[in-house]
């Protein structure tokens, strides 16, 4: 995969008359609504959204904007036509169906993570990007964007800011993983865990391999096809290819708590001088960004109080045995984010498609 832009990046916002369609393959899962619903909420220029899924789901309502659509059918015919293609179904779902997209001439937005080794590929966050001054350049077929794990977005984004206020000496990042990274199974797995142990039966175990339900693991069971370790990978990649050499990698822990939504991260800073508190907000506030009120408890970072909020919730902790050390905890609802960063980058595209008409 090659590196992030080099040149920055912004939102391409479409002209009068400009149309477009697109497609969303995973319509019916979590990232796949929260795409379509995220599509209505920005305005997104597109007279005609697919939505397309597996038998699972065929037939199943859902809404974008201030329309019902049904979810159709698979096919390669589907793409035709379609400029904007997001893939929010599962990795396997996307590598299968990606190149008949691509091929059919639409722009390819990857929410699954699937195509992370494709030439060209690129991770983009266009929060970073403009966060970095960077700028990126349109190609007439452009090659996938690849939406980046929240938590990997999210630390990107803090550690750009946190580095105004000096040097950062060290860092480190625990990361707190919600069950809904993996879909409604995941979800569904930890509900029916905690009903379970509740009245005294077995746990069922096909996701994780391990119990999650009142506990908070480290590792997944052998079983599982999953593996916190490729997480951890996964947010580190993300992470370098979105800031660059310039900011420093914290070392990085993911935890599997047992929550449903919503990713947590716990941020360490040592930095090269003792840390002003205030100057610290003053750097992290802004754009996308909420800071903690003393007396607000709706601001306060948490998987609860960030549901269904485009931004990140932070707060600070001072740490009393030095004074050049200080926490940030931070909250963001991991699907909302992902689907912002999806639409954001399918908007950048714009100026690759063709003007004043559909397709």
């Amino acid at each position: 995969m090659s590196a992030p832009p080099k040149i920055a990046a912004g939102s391409a916002l479409p002209q009068r008359g400009q149309l477009y369609r697109a497609a969303i393959v995973g319509a019916g899962s979590l990232k796949g609504k929260e795409v379509a619903e995220m599509l209505g909420e920005r305005n997104f220029p597109a007279v005609d959204i697919r939505l397309l899924d597996d038998d699972e789901s065929i037939g199943q309502l859902e809404a974008t904007g201030d329309e019902i659509n049904f979810i159709q059918s698979l096919r390669a015919e589907q793409f035709t036509h379609v400029d904007f293609t997001f893939f929010a179904a599962d990795a396997e779902c996307t590598r299968s169906n990606w190149k008949r997209a691509r091929d059919a001439g639409s722009a390819i937005i990857d929410l699954s993570g699937a195509l992370e080794g494709e030439n060209g590929a690129q991770v983009r966050s266009l929060w970073v990007e403009r966060e970095r001054g960077a700028m990126w350049q349109p190609e007439l077929q452009p090659a996938p964007c690849i939406v980046p794990h929240p938590a990997a977005l999210t630390l990107a984004f803090l550690m750009l800011r946190a580095q105004k206020v000096g040097t950062i000496r060290s860092a480190a990042a625990t990361v707190f993983e919600p069950a809904s990274e993996q879909g409604q199974k995941g979800m569904d797995e930890l509900h029916q865990q905690t009903v379970n142990l509740l009245s005294f039966q077995s746990l069922p175990k096909d996701i994780f391999d391990v119990q999650v339900a009142f506990n908070m693991v480290q590792r997944y069971g052998q079983k599982s096809q999953l593996s916190l370790d490729s997480l951890e990978a996964r947010v580190r990649r993300h992470y370098q290819q979105l800031v660059g050499p310039r900011v420093p990698e914290p070392a990085l822990l993911i935890l599997q708590p047992p929550v449903f939504h919503g990713n947590a991260l716990g941020i360490f800073l040592e930095m090269d001088q003792a840390v002003n508190e205030a100057r610290m907000l003053e750097a992290l506030g802004g754009d996308h960004v909420i800071l903690a009120g003393t007396d607000d408890d709706e601001s306060q970072p948490s998987n609860v109080n960030t549901a269904g909020q485009p931004n990140i919730l932070v707060a600070l902790k001072s740490e009393i045995s030095n004074p050049k050390r200080i926490w940030i905890w931070a909250a963001v609802d991991n699907l909302r984010v992902a689907a912002m960063t999806a639409v954001e980058c399918a908007e950048s595209m714009i100026a690759t498609r063709p003007l004043g008409k559909i397709q």
